[in-house]
């Protein structure tokens, strides 16, 4: 029997918006109108009257000092309301509250939304001296343990995809993708990152939350700051988060099942 074609309808308005907010997602920095409009090889009037009205609607907004736009929290609120991520929320925050609690440091909670990272939850320090990631907060994954983490538990055809588009991995030489390999082993194995931070001095530690096996991830992250409550013990704390990771795994109903080790043929982007 002859497969039936799928109709393919083109809406030009809501595809010049649906690109003008991924264009936002993936930009480290707030866009002019000209900016966006070199990214989408439009013109700036073409993309003037989109821009105002995503305004108005508030899913973007004007950055005080540059004038440029950026993705407010709206869409965010909105992924919020979608029943998973709601289940995670109410599941991690009795757990986070009590790692807080007991190393005396800020915990915070990501999942992977396309090419970005992003915050969904976060637990602070009692220390009146702390360091917290804001609920939000939107990334490039390979620049942050938890991103490469949540990265590494994709199965290996969407990790291949993932690295294949990521701007991160296209900057990379032979020698940091063959480490990235090296790393993506040992966290499947593992179930967590110890790693520097890309962005300030100290120590990030990221642990896996859900089953890969069935596609329900998460990462548990915990950034120290240098000379702070855990100085120097940064790394024997890994199985106490570990521990606050599980409870989250529980809690969700849960086993935790790491994925088994992939070899370099399994990811071809990755030499």
């Amino acid at each position: 029997m002859k497969k039936r074609a799928e109709p393919k309808y083109f809406v030009p308005a809501l595809e010049k918006g649906l690109d003008i907010l991924e264009a936002l997602s993936v930009a480290e920095v707030p866009q002019s109108l000209t900016a966006l409009a070199r990214t989408l090889d439009r013109t700036s009037s073409e993309l003037f009257r989109m821009v105002a009205a995503l305004e108005r609607r508030s899913y973007i907004a004007r950055d005080l000092v540059s004038d440029g736009y950026h993705l407010t929290l709206k869409m965010y609120e909105l992924a919020h309301t979608h029943s998973p991520v709601d289940q995670l929320l109410k599941a991690s925050a009795g757990p986070m509250r009590d790692l807080a609690e007991t190393i005396h440091e800020s915990c915070h909670l990501s999942v992977l939304s396309g090419p970005m990272l992003i915050v969904v939850a976060q637990a602070e320090s009692p220390e009146p001296v702390r360091l917290s990631i804001e609920v939000g907060y939107r990334a490039l994954p390979l620049k942050t343990a938890s991103g490469r983490v949540l990265m590494s538990f994709l199965e290996a055809e969407k990790i291949s995809r993932f690295l294949a588009a990521d701007t991160t991995y296209k900057e990379m030489g032979r020698t940091d993708r063959t480490k990235l390999m090296a790393e993506i082993k040992r966290i499947r194995e593992e179930g967590f990152l110890v790693a520097h931070s890309s962005r300030r001095t100290g120590l990030d530690i990221s642990c896996i939350v859900g089953n890969p096996r069935i596609g329900v991830l998460a990462a548990l992250g915990v950034p120290f700051l240098p000379g702070g409550f855990n100085h120097g013990k940064e790394r024997q704390l890994v199985p106490v988060i570990q521990t606050f990771a599980d409870q989250i795994t529980a809690v969700l109903g849960l086993t935790t099942s790491h994925n088994p080790s992939i070899n370099a043929r399994d990811l071809c982007f990755i030499e």
